[in-house]
């Protein structure tokens, strides 16, 4: 049985300023009109990060935009969503954000079915030396696959 998978928003930074460790699928705690809003893909996971509080995890400053169609009920954009997920990945995802360097990041959202669902990850932040050398690392390889398309 295979389910629908269907990615909506990335967070592209997110790559650029962490390394990625371990990931978790979580769902997301969402109100009607937001979930439209997903569906339509008005959602920037920019500058958004998780938290864990009281043995919950919750999702901080993600951007999903007010649907156009709703009339009544209108929620603040950036408010802050809960995250469902196993006891043992929050106490997993608790642990290791009390560690100096580390963080929580949403890297995706998407629809696994019907649900909405967000790919948070254990990340231990770059240093600006890591970025550049990413980049340079990146363009080497980017260099080489030329060479080797141009050498056919």
């Amino acid at each position: 049985m295979s389910e629908n998978i269907k990615i909506i928003a990335e967070n592209r930074k997110a790559y650029h300023d962490y390394y990625i460790e371990d990931t978790f699928d979580a769902g997301i705690s969402l109100v009607g009109s937001e979930v439209k809003s997903v569906r339509l893909a008005k959602v920037n996971l920019k500058d958004s990060f998780c938290i864990v509080k009281n043995g919950e995890v919750f999702l901080v400053n993600a951007n999903i935009s007010t649907y156009d169609k709703t009339s009544s009920y209108v929620l603040e954009p950036t408010r802050t969503r809960k995250l469902l997920l196993n006891k043992q990945e929050i106490l997993k995802i608790e642990r290791k954000i009390k560690i100096k360097g580390y963080a929580c990041v949403p890297l995706k959202i998407f629809f696994k079915g019907q649900f909405a669902k967000l790919t948070i990850a254990l990340a231990r932040g770059k240093q600006l030396f890591d970025k550049k050398e990413t980049i340079k690392a990146k363009d080497q390889k980017r260099e080489t696959e030329r060479e080797l398309k141009n050498v056919k």
